[in-house]
């Protein structure tokens, strides 16, 4: 029986998806008459995967995201906040307040150390109850030795009767006292690999079922439990989507289906001259770069690829539109319960859009759904569905990161930029809608949770000597002060790296020399300056070679 978005997440949380407690919808407004709440905030951290910068309609974007267009509203976005331009390192980084190379994660794929202590192990030390719902890919995802078993592991075709990563770096085992979610990166929508709660794996999901929608009713069903005491919630709602495989709700990709057919050119030029109205950059100091990629123009493109390509974007916009449905939930819970006005929820995404187009099976991916049918991967189809596997490709990725060049992976503006919004009625103190252009990064928000919630960052934590925090706490810039800005932020992720001092940003592809932006005047790094200031490549590239030492690269 098929059901409706508002029905699946009823029957989530009276129950019917594996690990889900009996909470209804219903009997959430008398939670509120609680009044004796502690001064300290909740704190709900929402990430998207994979979302390009200009996707959500605040940041410029068309899809239809009008519960985040109004937390933006009503609270503050930022236009400088950085990632670490991929899963895995934003992740480690976020976590822990330090660069992702000091706490294990040099590349994907592999365990967060224990010389950082997690945001939810602090603010369970602090008093908080803490609750994770989605993605992880903090763990260390082997494949096994045998490559047919492996791929049938994926399948859903084979237990090898042990852990999808080391127990002890799951989320139950990293300071969250629940956790619904998958712990590898890459999943089927509709029928996820790796999924668990707490550190049971679960074995079978409805018919109905997709992946966004339970991660919303869990964080649905997490607050309405938390709300029940005293004690301030943390909640990590870590969506997947919009990451690849492109997989969404047929009534969501209909709402798309002739949105992009005017291709990527002229959406990105759109996208630019919302950006422009809204104020959220100046066209004198951010001019618009033309479309990256090696594949065709639009034009250029035959009538059956536009259709296939618009069909591909329209999918991209549909998962993002679910994230928003479910936050819009999220939102419409926080008010039942009491708890809207002294929650701050940080809105971002982890990375830039991705150009990536998978082409085959294997690793993190399907060959086949759990009822055999084949998935496809390769030549024209119609996207969406659970037999189909693709992205979006370095055309759509670049118009998702309006204005900027790159995507994904690379140290560029729009492998490493995220469009960051915070919302707090009680505490922000920015007159509502504020767009700031002061300069963050995800491990600013390790400490400013700490700040938050009046919790210390230990020496020592369960035994382990733990290393300094990198980030600085966001707080000034919620009240509305100038804060003292990082005087270096570096980056680096598979051989792409980049240091950023005051307006200048000294960045590189894998292999390449080293290009010199001036970002105050050329925010969208288009006029490369390295010729002619060779003495502040050097100096720069030599703070860059310390820390590379130091993070042990």
């Amino acid at each position: 029986m098929k059901l409706t978005r508002r029905q699946f997440l009823r029957s989530t949380l009276l129950g019917s998806v594996p690990g889900a407690c009996a909470l209804s919808l219903g009997c959430l407004p008398a939670l509120s008459s609680r009044t004796n709440r502690q001064s300290r905030p909740n704190i709900i951290i929402i990430m998207a995967d994979d979302m390009g910068f200009s996707d959500v309609g605040c940041f410029g974007g068309e899809i239809r995201t009008p519960n985040l267009n109004g937390l933006a509203a009503n609270g503050l976005r930022f236009t400088q906040f950085y990632n670490c331009a991929r899963c895995c390192p934003t992740r480690a980084s976020l976590m822990t307040g330090q660069y992702p190379h000091k706490v294990g994660l040099v590349q994907n794929g592999r365990d967060l150390t224990r010389n950082g202590i997690t945001i939810a192990e602090a603010l369970r030390q602090a008093g908080y109850q803490t609750a994770m719902a989605g993605k992880w890919h903090l763990s260390r995802t082997v494949p096994l030795a045998n490559k047919e078993l492996h791929q049938k592991w994926l399948d859903h075709q084979y237990d090898p009767g042990e852990p999808f990563a080391p127990l002890e770096t799951y989320p139950a085992n990293r300071g969250f006292d629940r956790h619904y979610g998958v712990i590898w990166g890459v999943i089927d929508y509709f029928d996820p690999f790796s999924l668990v709660d707490g550190t049971e794996a679960i074995k079978t999901v409805p018919d109905d079922y997709y992946f966004t929608d339970a991660v919303t009713a869990k964080s649905v069903e997490y607050i309405g439990e938390f709300s029940r005491t005293d004690k301030p919630f943390f909640l990590y709602v870590a969506h997947c989507a919009p990451h690849w495989p492109l997989h969404a709700r047929p009534e969501d990709i209909a709402k798309y289906k002739d949105t992009y057919k005017a291709g990527w050119e002229k959406l990105r030029r759109e996208r630019y001259q919302r950006m422009l109205k809204a104020g959220l950059f100046d066209k004198e100091n951010t001019p618009l770069p033309p479309i990256q990629g090696k594949g065709r123009k639009w034009e250029q493109l035959s009538e059956e690829e536009k259709e296939f390509q618009a069909a591909k974007m329209a999918v991209h916009a549909a998962m993002i539109d679910r994230i928003d449905q479910g936050i819009g939930d999220i939102v419409s819970t926080l008010k039942a319960t009491g708890q809207m006005e002294n929650t701050v929820i940080f809105f971002l995404s982890d990375n830039g859009a991705s150009p990536e187009v998978p082409q085959q099976p294997g690793y993190d991916r399907s060959s086949h759904t759990r009822d055999g049918r084949k998935i496809r991967y390769k030549g024209i189809f119609e996207p969406g569905s659970e037999t189909t596997y693709t992205g979006i490709g370095q055309a759509w990725a670049s118009a998702s990161n309006t204005p900027f060049r790159y995507w994904k992976k690379e140290s560029y503006e729009g492998g490493c930029h995220t469009p960051l919004i915070i919302h707090w009625p009680k505490g922000l103190k920015t007159k509502p809608g504020s767009i700031t252009q002061q300069t963050g990064h995800v491990m600013d928000i390790m400490p400013t949770c700490l700040e938050l919630a009046g919790a210390s960052y230990p020496a020592q934590y369960k035994g382990h000597k733990l290393t300094a925090l990198d980030g600085k706490s966001l707080l000034p810039i919620f009240a509305g002060n100038k804060r003292k800005e990082h005087e270096k932020v570096f980056f680096e992720h598979m051989g792409g790296r980049a240091v950023r001092m005051d307006d200048w940003k000294l960045v590189a592809l894998k292999d390449e020399p080293w290009r010199l932006y001036n970002l105050a005047e050329d925010r969208t790094e288009t006029n490369d300056l390295a010729a002619e200031h060779p003495d502040r490549v050097q100096a720069m590239s030599a703070e860059w070679e310390k820390w590379a030492g130091r993070v042990g690269l």
